[in-house]
């Protein structure tokens, strides 16, 4: 299998030798790196070249790393259910640059980049429909970036005795990564009722009853 994704690793390289970046194996799947402005060119060869046949776009996701200059990575995950491979392609992005959408080449994009505008404000040129998808009407900011605050937002829900919509401030009781291991969400140092079943019976001397 490792030869097989280094054979087809080195086949796509060789044509772009312009636009893959590099690419390498990890956990048993080939990633390339690419060049942002030759996404679409290389996400359509995966899909048509006869010994590709990356016909599924089984995800499309973003990673934020707030030090880099281009903080964004767009990750693509393809599988060839022809050669039973599975391919990540990757491009990065700033707050700024707009990536290639994918819509043309696979129908299932839409949704997906949909989803990292609304969660982390990745732009994609060329969307027929872009969109938040996940957050309320008149949300702020993208929540899936690391430097988004958790506080200080506005939350929207129906209340029912007003009968209207509602727009509410966003109060959290734990601040973000300062873990409370005394909270129930972190898990208690008490026993709950029941789980003194599941204790051992003590093991009784030999010779006695």
């Amino acid at each position: 299998m490792t030869e097989a994704l280094q054979n087809l690793g080195d086949y796509v390289a060789a044509a772009f030798p312009d636009d893959v970046t590099g690419h390498s194996i990890g956990h048993g799947e080939l990633m390339l790196s690419v060049k942002r402005d030759a996404a679409i060119r290389v996400l359509g060869f995966l899909r048509d070249d006869p010994k590709c046949l990356f016909q599924v776009l089984v995800d499309l996701c973003g990673v934020d790393y707030p030090d880099r200059a281009e903080r964004f990575d767009v990750v693509y995950n393809l599988l060839s259910i022809k050669l039973n491979l599975r391919i990540r392609v990757k491009v990065t992005t700033d707050e700024q640059s707009a990536v290639p959408s994918a819509t043309g080449i696979f129908s299932a994009a839409g949704w997906f980049e949909r989803e990292a505008w609304d969660l982390y404000g990745i732009y994609f040129a060329d969307h027929p429909d872009l969109r938040r998808i996940l957050t309320d009407y008149g949300f702020e900011g993208h929540p899936l970036r690391k430097d988004f605050p958790l506080t200080g937002y506005v939350e929207v829900r129906y209340d029912e005795e007003q009968k209207r919509v509602v727009y509410e401030p966003v109060k959290l009781k734990q601040e973000f990564r300062s873990f409370d291991f005394m909270s129930p969400w972190e898990g208690m140092n008490h026993i709950l009722p029941g789980d003194e079943k599941a204790a051992k019976p003590e093991a009784k001397p030999e010779g006695s009853k």
